[in-house]
């Protein structure tokens, strides 16, 4: 018998039977048996109406055909000019539009069925949603090329435009967070989540899609970067590898479901730069404008336009901090 083109090239080992028979079919029968079970009382995870969800595969092949779109002249395996533009931009934004017209309504509908009281809009609004995120595209590719131009303007290291769209990790987040934000103020549920956080996984930067962040942004290396939900960013930011935007610590129950629409991430106002490890917590914390936090820094509390924060380790000549809690000194 002949050999298929595939099996010529593959090496005889990997065509060798590596396993033993496999006989344990009635453990096998046992293990389904009790998965099966664990679906029997009321955990918050079984969710067994779940065909009604968005798929999350198909939420992210949609934001993959956006993101082409956006950066067609990086993303394009044919040569572009302006005879073919509109069909290749089109050639995304079909798909893109039947994908996400039909996650959108899913969710929509989810939301409506089991949580009425949701201020999400009506499943029928889908098809209005995606058309309002498609029409904020050139508006979004504004945004995207300020970043892009911070990041190389703000890089030593970055030898051209082409190199930062290509390979920073940190510009797939922002790009991710930008489009998501968009559905994050139509107020879609999960959607937003399942993209910017596609491109936490990839990236290793979390962005959350209801941060508010102004023009030119610039997340240098950028892993371990968190901006939590309420977080306020404005213009000309510039912030460093392991940096977190986070909310203090919420207390359990009713009084911390209240705090849950309060704002609980800083404000971080415009041409403030923000070195790696610093960490700034509060929604009453407001970093003033043109400051710089050095690296490490913990800060809970407010700072002035054109501080100059430093991390300063304790020498044990005073009074000893709380533990864990550098100290500051502002300049």
């Amino acid at each position: 018998m002949s050999l298929s083109p595939t099996q010529r090239i593959m090496p005889a080992m990997v065509r060798q039977k590596r396993f033993p028979e496999l006989a344990r079919h009635d453990d096998l029968e046992q293990s389904i048996d009790r998965l099966t079970s664990s679906y029997g009382d009321d955990k918050a995870i079984n969710n067994l109406e779940s065909a009604a969800l968005p798929n999350r595969r198909a939420v992210i092949e949609g934001f993959n055909h956006l993101k082409p779109a956006i950066y067609l002249g990086f993303y394009s395996t044919r040569s572009l000019n302006r005879s073919n533009l509109r069909q290749t931009i089109a050639e995304h934004l079909y798909p893109a539009y039947e994908i996400l017209v039909e996650q959108i309504y899913r969710v929509l509908q989810y939301e409506q069925q089991n949580h009425p009281g949701s201020d999400a809009p009506a499943a029928e609004a889908a098809e209005d949603v995606v058309l309002e995120l498609f029409d904020s595209l050139p508006d979004l590719r504004d945004k995207l090329n300020g970043d892009v131009l911070a990041a190389h303007d703000g890089d030593p290291a970055a030898h051209s435009v082409e190199e930062v769209v290509f390979s920073y990790p940190a510009l797939d987040a922002i790009t991710a967070y930008r489009v998501a934000h968009v559905l994050y103020r139509r107020k879609v549920p999960m959607i937003p989540r399942i993209i910017t956080e596609a491109a936490h996984s990839q990236a290793g930067i979390d962005i959350h899609p209801g941060a508010v962040i102004g023009d030119r942004l610039f997340i240098d290396h950028g892993t371990g970067v968190v901006i939590g939900e309420t977080s306020v960013i404005g213009n000309n930011v510039k912030i460093f590898q392991g940096v977190t935007l986070g909310a203090l610590s919420i207390p359990r129950g009713e009084r911390g479901r209240t705090l849950r629409n309060a704002k609980r991430h800083p404000t971080i106002e415009d041409d403030v730069t923000i070195y790696s490890g610093a960490t700034i917590l509060g929604g009453d914390t407001v970093i003033g404008r043109g400051s710089i936090i050095g690296g490490n820094v913990w800060l809970v509390h407010s700072v002035p336009p054109e501080s100059r924060i430093l991390y300063e380790p304790y020498t044990g000549t005073e009074a000893a901090p709380l533990p864990g809690a550098p100290r500051q000194r502002s300049k």
